[in-house]
């Protein structure tokens, strides 16, 4: 591995180059070359073939710019922060547990911002700047704000995700896929967070590529039809056990780490399985790969559990490159509350069953004297409620004697009023809400990974410094050069370049020597 070497090659070959350099620059963009993009390009397929291909997953595009209250429900508005400080004397605004662990060299990613002030404080940490105090640190929304509508009345955000545009299509989806668990939709493209001080290239950017899978599954089957398959593939496990007891890396196998509670299903040891074999194709070994676990303080708000794969570099240490969660139901039962939309789905049980439950009704006896006009509002709003709210309103009833009801109007109903009844009735099935096991690829990130591990250099005992890729992933798949500078010879090459062309491929030509002033 050598960042420096690779970065410079790479840049004088026309794979990554700085965004709007003629105006200085801004940091957190890049540019694609012409190399770069074809590159990108066929990781983006290559991860199209594994997961719509091979997996039965079906791809969908939405907008990159969100309305406020999608942003809202996902969690994203209250939720998606860093923790942020400002020198005092230069104004300089920096990302306050990089500069905690740049100063320490202790991980504090997990820890509250006042613990992080009084780190500050122990350490006399500074400015990196100009050597100022530090104010207290503050959560920032790492979101880009806009304005959707010309009034600019309807707040909107650019998507820090692409997930939010799946989990919104969800009844659709649903419908496409005949109402049957499991499935899986895919999303690639653009999203954008608002990076506080981006100085790594294009490990931290301010515009980036996502390609997000979102696997709904019942939650009481998180079973995975191939899993016997992968049982006895080695998986390299840092669990939150090992991080927290400063333990040697699990060295383990799929069946293992699913016996001993390690991973949480077979469905999420799978997509950990497919990860690694999507890097191994694109040619980054196993050797510089790790499977990390969130610790408590840094699982995301929406996560059950979630595993981060990271790769070793010379430059940035272990660096987060997939991210594969188990979200639960969280997404689709907030949305449902924001929406008012019912994003949940009828599972037909095999054969019907039998089931328990309480009943009410008003008592009509006493119901319509007691309300009048009312009655007809209130009986509505008593046979609307759910199995779990009949039972907490029959405990409240019977321990209180009364229930208050806010409507347009406060009513007292009162034991009295209503009839409680245990039955029993049979049910072909339920309705509920879907977990979610989400893969996460951050492309910028792999790519720079493939560069970095399929670049050669002299010190590794190459003749010359230059990349290796895959064949699949390629930019260039062909390159045609004429023998020797004789009349006639370019021509010929032109002619196969072009019929190589015909055929499908990515061809590069040069007619303007000879083949041996191109080693």
């Amino acid at each position: 591995m050598n960042h420096e070497k690779m970065f410079n090659i790479a840049r004088k070959r026309g794979f990554l180059w700085p965004s709007f350099e003629i105006y200085s620059g801004v940091s957190g963009f890049t540019d694609y070359g012409p190399l770069g993009a074809s590159l990108k390009n066929n990781i983006m397929q290559k991860w199209r073939k594994q997961y719509i291909a091979g997996e039965g997953f079906h791809e969908i595009e939405g907008p990159t710019d969100m309305p406020k209250e999608v942003m809202k429900a996902s969690g994203h508005v209250d939720n998606f922060t860093d923790p942020m400080t400002r020198c005092l004397a230069c104004g300089e605004v920096f990302r306050a547990d990089h500069i905690i662990e740049e100063a320490i060299g202790e991980d504090v990613e997990s820890l509250e911002n006042s613990e992080m002030d009084e780190i500050v404080k122990e350490n006399n940490i500074k400015c990196p700047s100009c050597g100022g105090d530090l104010a207290n640190i503050w959560n920032y929304n790492l979101m880009f704000k806009t304005e959707i509508g010309a009034k600019g009345d309807k707040v909107g955000y650019m998507r820090p995700e692409t997930a939010q545009g799946i989990f919104i299509l969800f009844k659709r989806l649903s419908r496409f896929f005949k109402n049957k668990l499991p499935f899986g939709a895919v999303q690639l493209g653009k999203a954008y967070r608002n990076e506080i001080s981006p100085r790594q290239g294009v490990i931290r950017l301010r515009e980036f590529t996502q390609a997000e899978a979102e696997i709904f599954l019942d939650p009481k089957d998180k079973t995975h039809p191939k899993f016997s398959q992968i049982a006895d593939e080695i998986l390299y496990l840092s669990s939150q056990d090992v991080q927290m007891n400063d333990k040697e890396t699990l060295e383990i196998t799929a069946q293992e780490a699913l016996d001993q509670g390690v991973v949480s299903s077979e469905t999420l040891i799978y997509q950990l399985y497919l990860a690694r074999k999507f890097l191994k194709e694109l040619g980054i070994p196993d050797e510089v790969l790790r499977f990390r676990q969130h610790l408590p303080g840094e699982m995301a708000h929406y996560a059950l559990d979630c595993w981060d794969v990271v790769c070793l570099t010379d430059q940035y240490g272990w660096v987060e490159i997939i991210g594969i969660a188990d979200r639960g139901d969280y997404d689709l039962t907030a949305h449902t509350q924001f929406s008012n939309e019912e994003l949940s789905i009828y599972m037909e049980y095999d054969e019907p069953k039998l089931v328990s439950k309480t009943i009410v009704k008003p008592n009509l006896k006493l119901f319509g004297p007691a309300f009048k006009g009312d009655s007809p509002k209130i009986k509505t709003y008593i046979e609307n409620l759910s199995d779990d709210e009949v039972l907490a309103l029959k405990e409240q009833i019977e321990s209180e004697g009364k229930f208050i009801l806010e409507l347009d109007n406060t009513f007292e109903i009162l034991e009295d009023h209503l009839i409680f009844e245990d039955i029993e009735e049979e049910v072909k099935g339920e309705r509920i809400f879907p977990h979610v096991i989400e893969p996460s690829f951050g492309i910028d990130r792999i790519l720079y990974c493939t560069l970095l591990h399929s670049f050669k250099t002299e010190e590794e005992g190459f003749d010359k410094e230059y990349f290796k890729f895959a064949k699949e992933i390629a930019p260039i798949q062909v390159s045609v050069f004429p023998l020797m500078n004789k009349e006639g010879l370019g021509e010929i090459a032109i002619d196969i370049t072009h019929k190589l062309r015909e055929a499908g491929f990515t061809v590069d030509n040069d007619t303007s020597g000879t083949i041996g002033k191109r080693y």
